[in-house]
């Protein structure tokens, strides 16, 4: 189970460019070493579960934007077949609703794309760690090869990756400032539909 978290790792993180102990020396790692490795495997497994939320809310994002764009355009029609004022008020609400709701979705989506991002580097820290954790416990078990790869420099590329990590943490945080802005002009138009309508044209769900 472990080796296929670290496939799948190293598949989701193709192209990272990170330093890495060849297998070739770790083969002769004794069991009681390799049990010092488990919880960086852990953290592994953790950051490919968290990739793999974040693409899928993607996803789910994509699904809920295409058919709040079907309800903005269906609220659109309404318009022009309203046949008295209360009707033509209730549907211009309806397009002002509808049309927020798509804002605050695209608003949303930026977040989750961004967030999607810091996952992959999360990743790829993750994997930084696991390989630092690997060349301490091969130069710890004295292995044939260990000796050719400079501790310091694995350090030093978990230390980049985690600054790399920090600075999309921070971009996450922004988008999601300015998302929840968008968010609050969805509510307030939402609010004002259910209020014409006793709550019968807004649901207090995302679509």
């Amino acid at each position: 189970m472990r080796r296929l978290v670290l496939l799948a790792s190293l598949a989701l993180c193709a192209g990272c460019g990170l330093k890495r102990v060849p297998q070739a020396i770790l083969d002769k790692l004794p069991y009681e070493a390799k049990i010092e490795l488990l919880e960086a495997e852990n953290d592994l497994a953790l950051a490919v579960d968290r990739l793999d939320e974040a693409r899928a809310e993607v996803g789910r994002t994509r699904e809920q934007l295409r058919r709040a764009k079907d309800r903005a355009g269906a609220a659109r029609s309404e318009v022009s077949a309203a046949r008295d004022d209360v009707s033509r008020e209730v549907a211009g609400l309806a397009v002002t609703e509808a049309e927020a709701r798509v804002a605050w979705l695209r608003a949303r989506q930026r977040v989750n794309v961004r967030d999607e991002a810091l996952a992959e580097k999360a990743l790829t820290c993750a994997l930084a760690r696991y390989e630092e954790t690997r060349l301490a416990a091969a130069r710890k078990a004295k292995l044939e090869g260990s000796e050719d790869y400079d501790p310091a420099a694995f350090k030093q590329q978990v230390a980049a990756c985690d600054a790399e990590y920090a600075v999309k943490r921070d971009e996450v945080k922004a988008t999601d400032v300015e998302a929840e802005g968008v968010r609050a002009e969805w509510e307030k138009a939402r609010a004002a539909l259910a209020k014409k309508t006793f709550d019968a044209r807004a649901s207090p769900f995302v679509e």
